[in-house]
């Protein structure tokens, strides 16, 4: 598996409209576009950064992930994203070295992307993502 780069950090917050003064105007980024995910119940705010990127997480729905990582845990960093070269190789590669999967087979994610998540428990605690972009 070939790891490109760090594709983005996923933050969760309850409300975007709160959430965006900070990241604009106290840390001078740009918000260059929004994105509901309708089948991850999430609203996405992109904010390039460098040849990165952070994306505020607004969940849609009190059952959808976002909602209910808040909920345990309060808002701010929800996962790490790692852009690779092939998502069915990383997928592979990440179950041949013993990680368990949440997606066993890609789905679309924001922007398009191909992605799929490893299981915290196999990550120390951090939920990752690969992400595999046209």
């Amino acid at each position: 598996m070939k790891t490109l780069k760090l594709d983005h950090i996923g933050i969760a917050v309850k409300d975007l409209d709160e959430a965006l003064p900070f990241w604009q105007e106290v840390m001078g980024l740009e918000l260059v576009g929004t994105e509901v995910v309708e089948e991850q119940k999430v609203k996405v705010a992109f904010l390039p950064v460098g040849d990165t990127e952070i994306e505020l997480l607004e969940s849609t729905a009190e059952d959808g992930p976002i909602a209910r990582f808040i909920e345990r845990n309060g808002e701010g960093i929800q996962h790490l994203a790692f852009r690779v070269e092939n998502i069915e190789e990383g997928i592979a590669f990440m179950k041949e070295k013993g990680m368990r999967m949440i997606d066993e087979k890609p789905r679309y994610g924001a922007g398009g992307a191909k992605i799929a998540f490893l299981h915290p428990k196999s990550s120390k605690g951090i939920l990752v993502e690969l992400s595999e972009r046209e």
